[in-house]
């Protein structure tokens, strides 16, 4: 019997990032989604999966909602459960712990961090499941689970139609396109009147920097040049405090665009643009009042 997983998040983005990292290191397994737990409740009573991957804060019902009422159905009681937030604090990753999660994966996540939580939980039935190859054949599954390196695909240059303006509409990505967590009308930016602060984390790192602009749909940040930069796409968690209270939103993006501010090369600051993936109703109301004070 083919094992199942099941990965549950309400951002499309995050998901296709989880679907498309297991299906090339792990192509035995089975996968099935769902975006947000009510449906993931759903599903899991028509069928049984060996390992949830499960966002944290999602509409309808949350991925600590769902946890709690797994751990209380008879074939879900030991199941691997792996909770995934925006949300990395202690606080959190002890409370999804005490509640009965198996482990926990910060957003933003690297590929080869996901797949380390997956063979750390389901390793040997993987093994086990993995086809027997001739001599010098193997998969991606297989050579994790034994240890050896497995090269990254080097993917192609993709064809992007540029369009003007540092807040345009990315073209077609990731075979089929990111879909825009709000509409796809283009939005006016608005630039904060003082200094709005923020910081963007990265798989591996963390960037302070300034907000210059911001719509609905991405954020446009300026960070001095003498530190660690990310990739184009590459997944990134933006924190905003939001309010005079100190309250933190979590927006989930990707890096649509890096730029120099100058057109020196010896330019002291460099332009980050991080477009919004996040599905959530809640944090985009947020985000709206959030954009309406500034």
């Amino acid at each position: 019997m083919a094992l199942k997983v099941l990965v549950v998040d309400d951002a499309s983005f995050v998901r296709d990032l989880v679907k498309r990292t297991m299906r090339n290191h792990f192509p035995e397994v089975k996968l099935e989604e769902a975006v947000n737990g009510r449906k993931a409740q759903i599903q899991m009573s028509k069928t049984h999966f060996d390992l949830l991957l499960c966002d944290w804060e999602m509409p309808e019902m949350s991925g600590i909602e769902l946890l709690e009422w797994a751990r209380k159905q008879e074939h879900y009681a030991k199941v691997p459960f792996v909770m995934v937030t925006s949300r990395g604090d202690r606080g959190h990753v002890v409370e999804a712990i005490q509640r009965g999660a198996s482990d926990y994966l910060t957003k933003p996540f690297s590929p080869e961090m996901l797949v380390h939580k997956v063979v750390k939980h389901i390793g040997k039935k993987v093994k086990r499941a993995a086809p027997s190859k001739a001599p010098g054949v193997g998969t991606d599954s297989v050579s994790v689970l034994t240890g050896a390196s497995v090269k990254a695909k080097q993917a192609g240059p993709a064809k992007v139609s540029e369009v003007p303006g540092p807040f345009a509409e990315s073209a077609s990505l990731l075979t089929g396109g990111v879909k825009s967590a709000t509409s796809d009308k283009p939005q006016t930016p608005v630039q904060p009147k003082g200094k709005a602060l923020a910081q963007i984390r990265f798989a591996e790192f963390n960037l302070p920097c300034i907000i210059k602009a911001i719509t609905l749909n991405e954020v446009k940040v300026v960070a001095k040049r003498d530190q660690r930069f990310p990739m184009i796409l590459d997944p990134a968690v933006v924190d905003i405090e939001v309010d005079e209270g100190g309250k933190i939103e979590r927006i989930n993006g990707y890096v649509h665009m890096l730029q120099a501010v100058d057109k020196r090369m010896d330019t002291d600051f460099v332009s980050v643009v991080v477009r919004f993936v996040d599905e959530d109703p809640e944090k985009m109301a947020t985000l709206s009042k959030f954009i309406a004070s500034i």
